[in-house]
């Protein structure tokens, strides 16, 4: 690679990636400015990652610039981006190698408008960032402020704090869990945009008894993030359902393809298969149930390992805690309760678990093994990382 060069003697071109590797901060705003108007590529790059994952990423992205806190450095092996791409987004990686996601002007624009418009948000009604830009969550937060014109306060990712003068901001349930557990005021926001990970009604209902104004927003980095919000479509946004209850989204923010040259994956007709299973209440609004290849079958019964997560939460011996499924000689697939103990000292018994999920959503969906740990698997977003789980299973207890 060249030398660093300064932010001052930087020219960029239509068609330049623009890999970022810096935490978050005030320079993400000048950076996607910069490239936006010369009609470049951003490419994120989460900084917290190790030195050989950062460099395979880098690898498979090839980009044209490269900025670090080093400095500003060309990149002359890299490949440019079409000239209708503004981002270029590792998906999660939860359970698997992340994709990268290219994402039009066109797409990043209408996912902004549409957001604000869904909230009611103006030019003047400020929002804070504290996600990593690296992933699309946190970077529209960064370009809401670049094209809708709002302020933007920057802040650390580790403790949310009270609104102040910002009433917009995003976040993951895992931070908004903890500033519940901490006693944050959260009364000052208008909207708390929760995504990367899905919100449950006992989160929901506490955020509420805080006075918080949680929004559940569903959607992917193919979607240019959150598009559903509270289980109705922004506007320019439609979904449907397949014959098996895959989610399906249609409208203007999907993406264009893949850096790796493959297609969007949409449908003959233009809709996106999200993977994730749903289903349609009483009021007309989307209800997640996870993900189709997560579904247990289970002695020939469909088990959710999400419903079954929001019941064992609910549970007061329960701080945290993953449903995995795994191999059974006899029922085919076993349901698997991954937990972390409110109190390491003492855990809660496989048979008392059975019994509470039992009670509310029949026994026939209540965990045959239960592993106790100390902390789950995530990924910087607060996911899961379910594929590093199945291969355990030391110390469980059977029934």
């Amino acid at each position: 690679m060249s030398r660093p060069i300064a932010t001052a003697e930087v020219r960029l071109a239509r068609g330049n990636v623009v890999a970022v590797q810096l935490p978050p901060g005030e320079a993400w705003r000048e950076i996607a400015a910069k490239a936006w108007s010369a009609e470049a590529a951003l490419l994120p790059v989460d900084d917290r990652l190790p030195g050989p994952a950062a460099r395979a990423l880098l690898t498979r992205a090839e980009p044209t610039v490269l900025v670090t806190p080093e400095g500003w450095r060309r990149v002359p092996e890299g490949r440019p981006a079409g000239a209708s791409v503004a981002l270029i987004v590792a998906t999660s990686g939860s359970s698997g190698r992340p994709r990268l996601v290219e994402l039009a002007r066109s797409a990043v624009e209408a996912a902004v408008a549409a957001s604000l418009r869904g909230l009611g948000a103006g030019a003047g009604d400020g929002w804070v960032s504290c996600l990593p830009p690296a992933h699309v969550g946190g970077l529209l937060v960064v370009l809401r402020g670049l094209l809708g014109g709002v302020p933007l306060a920057f802040r650390s990712p580790g403790r949310l704090e009270p609104a102040g003068e910002f009433p917009f901001i995003s976040v993951v349930p895992t931070q908004l869990v903890r500033a519940l557990d901490a006693g944050v005021d959260l009364r000052g926001y208008r909207a708390m945009l929760v995504g990367g990970g899905g919100m449950d009604e006992g989160l929901r209902r506490r955020a509420a008894a805080a006075g918080a104004m949680p929004v559940a927003t569903y959607g992917m980095t193919q979607s240019c993030g959150g598009v559903v919000y509270d289980g109705v479509p922004l506007p320019g946004v439609s979904l449907r359902l397949s014959d098996a209850g895959e989610i399906q989204l249609a409208g203007p923010t999907l993406l264009r393809g893949y850096r790796d040259g493959t297609g969007a994956g949409l449908t003959a007709d233009g809709w996106l298969p999200t993977g994730d299973a749903g289903w349609i209440d009483a009021g007309g609004r989307l209800r997640l149930r996870g993900r189709l290849d997560e579904l247990i079958v289970t002695g020939g019964e469909k088990v959710w390992p999400a419903e079954v997560e929001a019941v064992l939460r609910s549970h007061p011996s329960v701080a945290e805690c993953a449903v995995i499924g795994r191999d059974d000689p006899t029922w085919g697939r076993r349901v698997v309760a991954v937990v972390v103990p409110r109190d390491p000292a003492a855990p809660p018994t496989l048979e008392t678990l059975r019994d509470h999920v039992g009670s509310v959503i029949g026994r026939h969906q209540a965990p045959r093994e239960l592993e106790v740990v100390e902390s789950l698997p995530r990924t910087a977003l607060g996911k899961v990382r379910r594929g590093a789980l199945h291969g355990r299973g030391g110390g469980a207890a059977h029934g």
